[in-house]
């Protein structure tokens, strides 16, 4: 079944505005941007932005690490369309941070995150770099690691 999901969708990928969209959301993956540019504007909460900031960072690297231990490769059926740190899929590290980002910097209003980060775990799918179960696996990573962050650093839930 993930394979089926990752060749329709890649194929969607054809379309040379979807392909664009795609890397464009690849590069928009990047979510540690947000809480700095959150930190400068919004100075009366800029802790809590850079604190969004390190848990988006954080998640990003557990999602690598995972990644290490488990080693599942890259889709080989499709050909991709963004070029990839690594060779291994599992869970996919964008997804982890977009899914982090989506829960500390939406509790703090930026109410874009939540479906720029829906948009960025889908671009992956078409994309042709990751599984459905890596970006789902990814997603719930992010959540897992910002929710308990949230807990350690402000002693509540996010």
């Amino acid at each position: 079944m993930d394979h089926r999901i990752v060749s329709a969708l890649r194929a969607c990928g054809a379309d040379p505005c979807v392909a664009g969209a795609a890397r464009a959301l690849s590069l928009a993956g990047e979510h540690g941007a947000v809480g700095l540019a959150g930190a400068v504007v919004d100075r009366p909460r800029r802790g809590a932005w850079l604190r969004g900031t390190t848990l988006t960072v954080g998640a990003h690297a557990a999602g690598s690490a995972v990644k290490r231990v488990v080693r599942r490769p890259r889709p080989t059926h499709v050909e991709p369309l963004v070029g990839t740190v690594g060779r291994h899929s599992f869970p996919s590290s964008h997804a982890t941070s977009a899914a982090a980002a989506a829960v500390v910097f939406g509790a703090l209003g930026a109410r874009a995150v939540p479906p720029l980060a829906a948009a960025v775990c889908v671009s992956r799918l078409v994309a042709g770099v990751h599984y459905p179960s890596d970006v789902a696996a990814g997603a719930a990573l992010g959540v897992l690691t910002a929710r308990l962050g949230a807990r350690r650093t402000t002693g509540g839930p996010a």
